[in-house]
C-alpha cells in the first residue's frame, strides 16, 4: 500500500503494524530469555540433585579411599555416553571416580572446589560445552578430613535443542499472532474510516451537483465536520445567489438611467443636468449593489470581533463630521462584548445607522449593544422628526426628506445586510421623539 498524504488508513496501519512489530518482537525476546533462563535453572537444578545422589552413596573406608556403589539411583550414570557424566576426586590421596557413563569420553570433570561452596557453570570440553555443577566437602574419618570435590556435568547439546524448540514454536506462534492483528487492525481500520469514504463521495455528488447537501447520518466524531461543510456549501449558494441577483437588478436597473440618457441627446440644452442626475443614480445602484453582493453577514467561521472599539471608531468619525451641528452621542453597552461578524459588515451598518441618526438628530444620538441570550441587538436612536413611513424607507433611493443630503441608499442596504444574517430589523418611534431603529442578529 502507497503511503501518501492522503492515506489515512496506510499511515495508521503502517504506524499500527511498526508498533505490533516492535511489542512482539520485545515481547518474544523476552519470554524467550526468560524460558532460556528457567530451562537453565532447572537443568542445574537436576544436576544439584545428582549431586546429592553422589553424597548419598559415597563413603570412605578406614584408610580413607573412596568407596561407591556399583549402582546408583540415576540409570543414565551407568549408560555409557549418555551425556550425564559424574565424578568425585579425593584431593588428600589424589584419587578419583567416575561414572560408567564416562566410558571412550573425557568430560571436563572439575577437581578443584572451595568446601562448602556450590559453582554453576558452562565448561567446553573436546566434544562440546557442558553444563556443570560442582561442590567440594570435607568428608570427617577417624584419620582425619578427606576433602572431596564432586563434580557432575551433561552435555549442552540437549538444553540447546529444547531451547531451539521453544523459540521455533515461540517465533511460529508470535508470527501468526501479528499477521492475524494486523489483518483485524486492518478490517477495523476500513469500518472506522467508511463514514470518511462515504462524507467523500457525498462531497463529490455535491460538486456535481447530484445532491445539494451532505445528507448521511454519520458518528459524533463526524458531525461537526459535516454540519460546517453544509455550512460552507450553503454559505456559498447564498453567495452566489446574491452575485446573480446583484448582476440581474443592475442590468435591469442600468436601462431606465440609460434610456433617459438616450433621449436627453434630442435636448443638448437639458443634456448635462440629466447626465449628471442619471449617472449619480447609477452610481447609487452600482454602490448598493456592490455593498449587498460582498455582504458577509454573520457565520460560524467568521472570528469573534470586538464591538466597542468600532463603535468608538464610528462615533469619533461621526462627530468630526456633524461638529457643526453638536450632535452629543452616547453610548452604552459592555466593553467586552464580541460577536462572529464580519468588520465591514458591521462598518456598514452601524456607519448608515448612526449618520442617519445624527444627519435628523436635533441634539442626541443614543446607541445601546446588547447580548440578549443567543442574539445580538443593536439599537440606534435620535431625538430628530422620525419616520413618517417605515416602510417606504427601506427601499432603495427613498428618502424621508428630500431636502436633506442623501442618496436614499443607506437603510436599504443595512436591511440587506441584516437579511443576509438572518436578522430582523425593526423601525419604530423612539423616546427621545425621533426615529428608533432596531437590529437583531441571532447566534451564527
Amino acid at each position: 500500500m502507497r503511503l501518501g498524504h492522503s492515506s489515512i488508513r496506510a499511515r495508521l496501519l503502517a504506524g499500527a503494524a511498526l508498533v505490533l512489530l516492535l511489542f512482539i518482537t520485545g515481547a518474544g525476546f523476552a519470554v524467550q530469555r526468560a524460558h532460556a533462563d528457567s530451562a537453565r535453572a532447572a537443568h542445574f537444578g537436576r544436576l544439584q540433585a545428582t549431586v546429592y545422589l553422589l553424597l548419598a552413596g559415597a563413603e570412605l573406608d578406614d584408610s580413607g579411599l573412596l568407596q561407591m556403589p556399583p549402582v546408583l539411583a540415576e540409570p543414565r550414570l551407568a549408560l555409557p555416553g549418555s551425556g550425564l557424566y559424574a565424578g568425585i576426586h579425593n584431593v588428600s590421596l589424589a584419587q578419583s571416580w567416575q561414572s560408567a557413563s564416562t566410558l571412550g569420553k573425557s568430560p571436563p570433570l572439575q577437581r578443584s572446589g572451595e568446601p562448602g561452596q556450590w559453582r554453576y557453570q558452562t565448561v567446553e570440553g573436546q566434544d562440546g560445552a557442558y553444563l556443570a555443577v560442582t561442590y567440594a566437602v570435607r568428608w570427617t574419618t577417624p584419620n582425619g578430613a578427606a576433602p572431596l570435590v564432586l563434580s557432575v556435568l551433561e552435555h549442552k547439546g540437549g538444553f540447546d535443542r529444547e531451547l531451539g524448540v521453544f523459540s521455533r514454536t515461540l517465533w511460529t506462534w508470535l508470527g501468526s499472532a501479528t499477521a492475524l492483528l494486523l489483518a483485524a487492525q486492518l478490517f477495523l481500520l476500513r469500518c472506522a474510516l467508511s463514514p470518511l469514504r462515504r462524507v467523500a463521495q457525498e462531497v463529490r455528488r455535491v460538486e456535481s451537483g447530484e445532491q445539494a447537501a451532505i445528507l448521511g447520518a454519520y458518528p459524533e466524531e463526524l458531525t461537526g465536520l459535516t454540519g460546517n461543510l453544509n455550512t460552507l456549501i450553503q454559505q456559498e449558494r447564498v453567495r452566489q445567489t446574491r452575485y446573480r441577483e446583484a448582476l440581474s437588478f443592475l442590468a435591469h436597473s442600468l436601462k431606465t438611467p440609460l434610456a433617459v440618457l438616450r433621449g436627453a441627446l434630442s435636448e443638448p440644452l437639458e443634456l448635462p443636468a440629466e447626465v449628471e442626475r442619471q449617472v449619480r443614480r447609477m452610481d447609487d445602484i452600482v454602490q448598493y449593489q456592490l455593498a449587498r453582493a460582498a455582504a458577509g453577514g454573520t457565520g460560524r467561521f467568521v472570528p469573534l470581533l470586538p464591538l466597542a472599539p468600532v463603535l468608538d471608531r464610528m462615533v469619533e468619525a461621526l462627530r468630526k463630521v456633524y461638529a457643526g451641528k453638536g450632535v452629543r452621542f452616547e453610548l452604552d453597552g459592555p466593553g467586552d462584548l464580541a460577536w462572529r461578524i464580519d468588520e465591514g459588515d458591521l462598518f456598514e451598518m452601524l456607519g448608515n445607522l448612526m449618520d442617519n441618526a445624527a444627519k435628523w438628530a436635533r441634539q442626541q444620538v443614543r446607541v445601546r449593544l446588547a447580548r440578549e441570550v443567543d442574539r445580538l441587538v443593536i439599537v440606534v436612536e435620535d431625538d430628530g422628526p422620525g419616520f413618517t413611513d417605515t416602510e417606504s424607507v427601506l427601499k432603495l433611493h427613498v428618502r424621508a426628506d428630500e431636502r436633506v443630503p442623501g442618496h436614499g441608499v443607506g437603510l436599504a442596504v443595512v436591511n440587506d445586510l441584516v437579511a443576509s444574517a438572518r436578522g430582523e430589523l425593526a423601525l419604530a418611534r423612539s423616546p427621545l421623539g425621533g426615529a428608533r431603529v432596531e437590529i437583531v442578529l441571532p447566534v451564527p
